[in-house]
C-alpha cells in the first residue's frame, strides 16, 4: 500500500509539475506576472513560500494544478463559472487578480501571439517530457524483442468469432505482414493485432497468395487482445528454467536442453511440449533431450497442480514439472540519434492512441465504464512500481502523453478550450463576449466535473468488483 500510494504521487506530482512548468516558464518568457504556482488544489499547505511576487503552493488536493497569472477578465470569468474551483486558485479579488503587479505584465495586454503561446506551453512541455523520458529509456535499456515471427498454434478456445478464419490456417505459419506493415518480430504483430485505429486485420502469410481478412475492428478491443492470446509464437522446446528441487530437477534435467521427443512422439515447438507435461498429471512421461549434441532420455512424473482456466475460470488438475522456456529474446540497442527517434515514434503511437480512444467514447463506440480515475492511476503505477523502474517510467511517459492530449480537447477551462478562445479573438479582432464565455465555461466545468464523478465511480466499481 505504502509503495502504491508513493508511486501515484510520484507519477501525479510530476506530470502535473511538468505541465504547470510549462505555462510558467511561458508566462515568464512573455513578461506576463505569475501570482501564484500550485502543485494540487484546493488549500494550501504550510508548504509554501513566496518569491519575486510570487506565491509557490503545493495544495491538499493532489489532483490537479494551475499557475494563476496576473489576469483582469480571466480572474473574473473563473470566479463567476467555477472554473477557479476546479483548478483550485480560490475566487481571485480585484486585488488579487492581477497580484500587484504592473498593467504591462497582465495576461490581457500581451500580443495574441504571447498568450497563445502561454497557453499552449502545458501541453508542449508533456509531449516533451514525455518524448525525453522515451527517449532515455531507448538509450538506457533499449528494446527487447522476440524475432519469432511464426504462428506454431492457435488456441481455439480462446479464438473470437471475427478471427475464425484462422482455423483452417496450414500451421506453423509464418506472418510476413499485418495491415500491410513488414513484421520482424513478435512486438511487431503484436502491435499491429492492438492497434485500436485499423478497421480489420489483413494477415499475408508466407506460401499464401492471398491475405488472411479478419472483419475485426481495432475498438473491439477485448476481441484483439483474445485474438492475440490464441496466437501461439513458434518457440524451441530449449529450457531456460529448471527450478531447484521440483520435477525436472530431481530427474537431472537442466537448463539448455532441447526436448526432441516425449512419449515417442516428435516435439517440434514449447507448447507441444506444455500440452504433454501438462496432460499426464502423475503419469510417467519420457523424454528425450539433446544436451551437447548427446541425446539423453529422461524419465519425468508430472507433478499434479491446480490450474484456473482464464477464460471458463474453471479449476483443473495439470502436470507440472518446474521448468520456463529459453524465450529467444533479444535487446535491441539505441545510439543517441536513434533512442530520439524511438522517443518521438513512442509519443506519436501515444497520442494517435489517446486521440482514438476519445473519438470512441464520443461516438459511443467505447463504453465509458472503460474510463479510469486517480483510484486507477494509483493502483497502475502501483503494480508497474513493484515490477521495475523500466515500466513505470514507460507509464508515466504515456500519462504525459495523455495528459497534453486531454488538455487540448475544445472544452472550456482546459487550455484547448481557452485556445478556442483566442482563435476566435483573432478573427473577429476582438474577444469573445464576456457573458458567452462565461456560460461557456460553466458548462466546461460541468463537464468536467460530471467526467471526474464518473471515473471515480468506474474506479470504486472496479474494487467492488473484484
Amino acid at each position: 500500500m505504502l509503495l502504491t500510494i508513493i508511486a501515484a504521487v510520484f507519477v501525479l506530482g510530476v506530470v502535473i509539475f511538468v505541465h504547470e512548468l510549462g505555462h510558467f516558464m511561458a508566462a515568464k518568457a512573455a513578461g506576463v506576472g505569475v501570482v501564484r504556482f500550485s502543485i494540487g488544489f484546493g488549500p494550501a499547505t504550510p508548504l509554501r513560500f513566496r518569491r519575486f511576487g510570487t506565491e509557490y503552493v503545493v495544495s491538499w488536493i493532489p489532483l490537479g494544478g494551475y499557475v494563476m497569472m496576473a489576469s483582469e477578465e480571466e480572474a473574473d470569468i473563473d470566479r463567476r463559472s467555477g472554473a477557479a474551483a476546479i483548478e483550485g486558485g480560490g475566487a481571485a479579488g480585484e486585488g488579487e487578480a492581477t497580484g500587484g503587479f504592473p498593467p504591462d505584465q497582465v495576461f490581457e495586454r500581451k500580443p495574441l501571439l504571447a498568450r497563445f503561446g502561454v497557453l499552449v506551453a502545458g501541453v508542449t512541455m508533456n509531449a516533451l517530457f514525455a518524448w525525453l523520458v522515451y527517449a532515455g529509456l531507448a538509450a538506457a535499456y533499449g528494446r527487447v524483442e522476440d524475432p519469432t515471427t511464426t504462428v506454431a498454434e492457435v488456441d481455439t478456445t480462446l479464438l473470437p468469432e471475427a478471427a475464425a478464419a484462422w482455423k483452417a490456417v496450414p500451421l506453423p505459419a509464418t506472418v510476413l505482414r499485418v495491415n500491410d506493415r513488414p513484421v520482424s518480430h513478435w512486438e511487431d504483430i503484436s502491435e499491429a493485432v492492438l492497434d485500436p485505429t485499423s478497421q480489420e486485420l489483413r494477415f499475408q502469410l508466407a506460401g499464401r497468395e492471398e491475405p488472411l481478412v479478419l472483419p475485426l475492428a481495432g475498438r473491439d478491443g477485448d476481441a484483439r487482445v483474445a485474438l492475440l492470446q490464441a496466437l501461439i509464437p513458434r518457440w524451441e522446446p530449449r529450457f531456460g528454467e529448471v527450478a531447484p528441487g521440483r520435477v525436472a530437477d530431481r530427474a537431472g534435467l537442466a537448463p539448455g536442453d532441447l526436448v526432441l521427443r516425449a512419449n515417442d512422439d516428435s516435439v517440434r515447438h514449447w507448447q507441444q511440449l506444455v500440452r504433454v507435461i501438462e496432460g499426464h498429471p502423475g503419469d510417467t512421461v519420457v523424454l528425450v533431450v539433446l544436451r551437447d549434441s548427446v541425446r539423453v532420455t529422461v524419465p519425468v512424473v508430472p507433478a499434479p497442480e491446480e490450474a484456473r482456466d482464464a477464460r471458463s475460470g474453471a479449476t483443473r488438475t495439470v502436470g507440472k514439472i518446474g521448468v520456463g522456456v529459453q524465450a529467444p529474446m533479444v535487446r535491441q540497442r539505441f545510439g543517441p540519434v536513434d533512442a530520439v527517434v524511438e522517443g518521438g515514434r513512442r509519443v506519436a503511437a501515444d497520442a494517435a492512441m489517446v486521440v482514438f480512444a476519445v473519438k470512441g467514447l464520443v461516438l459511443g463506440q467505447i463504453s465509458p465504464r472503460e474510463l479510469g480515475g486517480p483510484i486507477f492511476v494509483g493502483q497502475l503505477s502501483g503494480q508497474l512500481a513493484r515490477v521495475g523502474l523500466e515500466p513505470l517510467l514507460s507509464f508515466l511517459a504515456l500519462f504525459s502523453v495523455n495528459l497534453a492530449v486531454l488538455n487540448l480537447l475544445p472544452i472550456p477551462v482546459l487550455d484547448g478550450g481557452r485556445l478556442v478562445f483566442l482563435l476566435a479573438e483573432g478573427v473577429m479582432r476582438r474577444p469573445l463576449p464576456r457573458g458567452l464565455r462565461i456560460r461557456l465555461s460553466q458548462a466546461g466545468v460541468a463537464l468536467l466535473l460530471a467526467v471526474m464523478l464518473l471515473a471515480l465511480a468506474n474506479d470504486v466499481l472496479r474494487i467492488v468488483g473484484r
